[in-house]
């Protein structure tokens, strides 16, 4: 076997979380159609300069909004060299919020926030309920509001689900989390 470039051990890492936590530990009851559908376009961003990074995330909002739902539905922005401080990592997010708003995608799609070290405001930095939003490596999720819309006839309350992965992470562990997350393959 070959050994893996860069870019694919994070693109392993990435889908495994994926599997492993979004879809495996249903934190997200949505994830799974599309990943199995094979929706999902996954990107890595190698620039660690904020210009340079809010132009690739606007080349992204642009080519999903441009394509048809049945062919892409969600993006992963994988930001591997950048923000690996989690304060600086929420601190840009205003700024991706207000690309939306400039590419008047705002109301079409959303920004949700990954990153290795992801604190809700209030919790401690250890507290596992911080691991339903913590993926390998800083990630943007460029989703459609309308995917959403649909999803949430089938779950029509969304704090249930909150309050449902916040229930299987404190079941779970710290251990059983890290034991989810050690068990990578490599297809």
């Amino acid at each position: 076997m070959r050994p893996l470039t860069d870019d694919e051990a994070i693109f392993d890492a990435t889908r495994h979380w994926l599997l492993q936590a979004v879809i495996g530990l249903n934190l997200c009851p949505f994830a799974k159609n599309v990943y199995v559908k094979n929706l999902i376009r996954y990107v890595i961003i190698r620039a660690c300069e904020e210009p340079v990074i809010l132009a690739d995330i606007e080349t992204e909002i642009r080519h999903l909004s441009a394509t048809d739902s049945t062919e892409l539905d969600t993006t992963l922005l994988i930001l591997p060299d950048g923000f690996h401080d989690f304060d600086d990592f929420n601190g840009f997010l205003p700024r991706a919020e207000r690309l939306l708003k400039r590419t008047k995608m705002t109301g079409v799609l959303q920004i949700a926030s990954f990153h290795p070290e992801y604190r809700f405001a209030d919790s401690r930095p250890d507290d596992i309920e911080n691991y339903s939003n913590r993926a390998p490596y800083p990630i943007l999720h460029l989703l459609r509001e309308s995917s959403i819309a649909t999803g949430l006839l089938a779950f029509p309350d969304a704090s249930v689900i909150y309050e449902r992965n916040q229930e299987t992470l404190r079941r779970l562990g710290l251990e059983g989390w890290n034991d989810r997350m050690r068990n990578q393959f490599h297809p």
